[in-house]
């Protein structure tokens, strides 16, 4: 979203937590924190409110994946073990989507490369966001605001494409970031219908995929007019947005994937504070309830982020690996209970006959939550568990009969994965 942090642009967005600065820095943190003990069953301190239902045979969205942006040209680039400690999904964090931004000069475009091949090296992808056309193919003559000229449209598509051979390929490309939200730093102010007449004219000529219209506020009215140009719509691959100041919702019968492609909780708070990082849990969990595919965080090493500027993974990017590391793309999200006990969140999800559970427990007491599921066979499970003092703490359990129930940690998220 921002390059940088301008005063009145921060006193209209405090509430929504989006400021953005720069730095860098290294220090990879591995995850497998097993030093701390889960708690037995045995001991229930609570008695179950309501069962958490998973129908294996419910498939609902395909998931891309979870990640964040890596902007080299406003914060540096990361460094090779911040690379590992980013994506790698049993020695990092396991993020699976890399989001860059597309220069203005081509002549920035090959700094992007190396961390988006190591992205995929572990099994991710990448992908990019406009923030301004060049200014010679705008109507302002400017990077900062203006709109694309419309005799600009063929050579626009061709920079955006170029991008994309530079990198070495992109799984979906942005023709504009937050069109819809007036700004005084790099950007471009387009109606949901400009931004689809460019994607009508020249969207298969970009590249890659078009992922779009990525309005500031997932505002369904922009992208429903944007969707109601039949040809935008056909040469669209995946609907768009972020939600600062919004809450996750489900967009309707759209006809394409939707992708949460940029968001954080707040840029005051550390990333390693562990309420905010609870706070990013449950939004994470919101985005796939609401039946989105893809969830990526602003800045990847930021220090109210997943990785702090000296590079050591922070509590919310634990959070974030109890997704990314064992929710991979590709696997399909599964009907689940969402809130089968007052505090208690639970998505699941699957890959052949793999299943993951993914619980936000947000009381500060010990919860007992019972589990049923069917469709799917299962005999045990790895957990792991992320509270305030721990990070990925791990152990196992056997279940039979399509029921089961767990202690879950006050105030923890938990994974499980089936063996």
């Amino acid at each position: 979203m921002k390059k940088k942090l301008f005063s009145v642009f921060a006193i209209a967005l405090i509430m929504a937590g989006c400021s953005k600065n720069d730095i860098d820095n290294v220090k990879p943190q591995d995850l497998s924190d097993k030093n701390v003990n889960v708690q037995a069953d045995s001991s229930k301190k609570a008695t179950a409110e309501g069962n958490a239902s998973i129908d294996a045979s419910a498939v609902q969205q395909t998931i891309k994946g979870f990640g964040g942006a890596n902007i080299v040209a406003w914060t540096g680039d990361l460094t090779s073990a911040q690379r590992t400690t980013a994506f790698s999904p049993t020695n990092g964090i396991g993020l699976s989507i890399v989001r860059v931004r597309v220069p203005n000069s081509s002549s920035e475009f090959a700094a992007e490369k190396a961390t988006i091949d190591v992205c995929k090296s572990f099994g991710g992808s990448a992908i990019a966001s406009a923030w301004s056309a060049p200014a010679s193919m705008k109507t302002n003559n400017s990077i900062v605001g203006g709109k694309i000229n419309t005799g600009s449209y063929g050579a626009y598509a061709a920079h955006l494409s170029a991008f994309n051979s530079a990198v070495g390929g992109l799984a979906a490309i942005s023709p504009t970031n937050e069109p819809d939200y007036k700004v005084n730093y790099e950007s471009m102010e387009l109606t949901a219908s400009e931004v689809a007449d460019f994607v009508a004219a020249q969207g298969s000529n970009c590249g890659a995929p078009i992922m779009a219209p990525e309005p500031f506020q997932m505002n369904q009215s922009y992208i429903n007019t944007y969707l109601s140009n039949a040809t935008a719509k056909l040469k669209t691959s995946f609907v768009c947005g972020h939600i600062y100041g919004k809450t996750p919702y489900n967009l309707g019968n759209v006809g394409k994937p939707v992708w949460m492609t940029e968001h954080y909780t707040n840029s005051s708070i550390s990333g390693d504070d562990w309420a905010n990082a609870m706070n990013a849990a449950k939004e994470i969990h919101d985005c796939m309830n609401a039946g989105w595919s893809a969830y990526v965080w602003w800045y990847i090493r930021r220090s109210y982020g997943p990785m702090s500027e000296s590079g050591n993974i922070q509590k919310v990017g634990y959070v974030m690996a109890h997704y990314a590391r064992y929710v991979r793309p590709g696997y399909s999200k599964i009907s689940c209970t969402s809130n089968p006990t007052p505090g208690v969140y639970v998505t699941a999800y699957k890959s052949g006959s793999k299943l993951v559970i993914v619980i936000v427990n947000q009381n500060n007491a010990v919860t007992y939550q019972t589990f049923g599921y069917s469709g799917i066979s299962v005999s045990g499970f790895n957990r792991y568990v992320t509270t305030s003092t721990s990070n990925l703490a791990s152990n196992s359990l056997t279940v039979s009969g399509g029921n089961f129930g767990i202690n879950l940690a006050a105030s923890s998220v938990t994974t499980l994965v089936s063996n």
